[in-house]
């Protein structure tokens, strides 16, 4: 097992990895920028090493000084969390150079599994369904609006380098075409650096679908069940819960030996998470492979009771898994509480919290790195929380939800508690009837006339 593991994140993530170290007797390293000197991730680790000031790109993103600040402190391990360096191959590469055990995905995984184009062409080789569509990228528009025609409208321009939404266009029809193309690249030039493209047949009222893996160094995988993250905002998740609705016990099945093969072929290491869009039929195609933690692991845990960042670090310390597979007994849902005016097109809403109330009770979970006086930074992502509730049912699951939405007090900023309250009263997310475009129907009220 590792001596010390260096955080190379911010927030309720890196939080939450030094709870699990803390437990299991590793000490840890944060690192911070200036701006996150007072974050409770700081405050809780054993040790902190000032990166940067407030922009990413010179600190959390800048791999010199996180590599620097696990050397002077002799940090054998480092663990990403999510976003930032999670999937850079370059970073996964360096640790390995520096020896400092990455607590990911190898460069060559990232490699083949972070370019969209790439890993579909992977998943197609290991016999794992796929959405029809270019054989990797499109180098022309010609090429595009030919193959488009082939496979009939609707269809689904992606930047390879994509995320986040970005650089996603959906056609309906060939006039609409052109402009797509055009503003796909641009887009994703200016967030990527890359405006390589690919075109998909667009899947007609989807289910976002995703199956946790873990995978060991000794080529064996297992699969602990799905997350339905279908409640979405230009393609940002909103909330999550285990199990899907949606699933029936022979899906799983499928889908769950599906992402198997998937693992197996590239023979993953560590907990990753390959994402499919079902359609209204059940047939389910592979979109793409998140190669590190999720945001939404805490469902997942709640329902199989496992620490899956525990799992991280015993699969890089070279432990075998039992690869035995997982299904739900319990339901689990998590609502993301960003700092958002969900009533002013989701502006964000950096400042100061001035009251926070945090719910409890029996199966209220809440990740958090906040605290009242904490100023929430304007330079980052706006979640502050992840609110998590579990329960026999999912009709029980919804009913403590409500109840936690109403207990969780956050004043001196605007969050999306008010939305995530009136989400949980609608009749169609009750009656678990949504799909990825559950959002452009989906009306809130303002709070006088809810």
């Amino acid at each position: 097992m590792f001596k010390k593991i260096l955080v190379a994140n911010r927030g309720e993530i890196a939080l939450r990895v030094i709870r699990t170290c803390r437990e299991i007797g590793v000490k840890t390293v944060a690192v911070y920028s200036t701006v996150d000197s007072e974050s409770l991730h700081v405050r809780f680790a054993d040790e902190a090493v000032c990166i940067g000031p407030a922009a990413s790109s010179d600190s959390y993103l800048k791999m010199s000084a996180i590599l620097s600040a696990a050397e002077i402190t002799n940090a054998d391990a480092i663990h990403p969390g999510y976003g930032f360096l999670a999937e850079n191959a370059k970073f996964s590469k360096l640790c390995e150079e520096h020896g400092i055990k990455f607590i990911g995905a190898t460069a060559d995984m990232i490699n083949k599994m972070g370019d969209k184009a790439s890993a579909r062409a992977t998943m197609k080789a290991a016999g794992v369904p796929t959405i029809p569509g270019s054989e990797g990228i499109i180098e022309t528009y010609e090429e595009a609006e030919k193959l488009a025609e082939d496979m009939k409208y609707p269809v689904m321009l992606k930047a390879t380098a994509g995320g986040g939404g970005k650089g996603m266009r959906a056609v309906w029809k060939k006039e609409n075409l052109k402009n797509a193309w055009e503003s796909a690249r641009q887009e994703a030039q200016a967030a990527f650096g890359n405006n390589g493209m690919y075109l998909e047949k667009l899947i007609e009222e989807p289910r976002h679908i995703e199956i946790q893996v873990v995978g060991d160094a000794y080529g064996k995988a297992c699969h602990l069940s799905e997350r339905d993250c279908s409640i979405q905002r230009r393609h940002q998740k909103l909330t999550e819960e285990a199990p899907s609705p949606f699933m029936t016990p022979q899906l799983r099945k499928k889908m769950g030996e599906a992402a198997i093969k998937a693992a197996e072929y590239i023979k993953y290491e560590g907990a990753g998470t390959v994402e499919f869009l079902v359609d209204k039929d059940k047939n389910f195609y592979f979109m793409e492979m998140n190669t590190r933690i999720q945001v939404e692991h805490p469902i997942t845990e709640q329902v199989i009771d496992h620490d899956l960042i525990y799992e991280q670090i015993k699969v890089a310390a070279g432990i075998p898994i039992s690869g035995k597979n997982y299904t739900p007994k319990l339901h689990s849902i998590e609502c993301r509480i960003n700092a958002e005016d969900p009533f002013n097109d989701f502006r964000p809403s950096p400042g100061k919290i001035a009251t926070l109330h945090i719910p409890g009770g029996h199966g209220v979970r809440v990740d958090t790195h906040v605290y009242a006086g904490y100023t929430i930074p304007p330079n980052y992502d706006s979640m502050i929380a992840k609110l998590i509730t579990t329960a026999q049912t999912r009709e029980e699951a919804i009913a403590k939800m409500r109840r936690a939405l109403d207990e969780f007090v956050i004043e001196g900023i605007k969050t999306t508690i008010p939305f995530h309250r009136q989400l949980m009263d609608s009749p169609d997310y009750i009656a678990g009837n949504y799909t990825t475009k559950f959002m452009e129907v989906f009306k809130i009220l303002p709070e006088e006339d809810k």
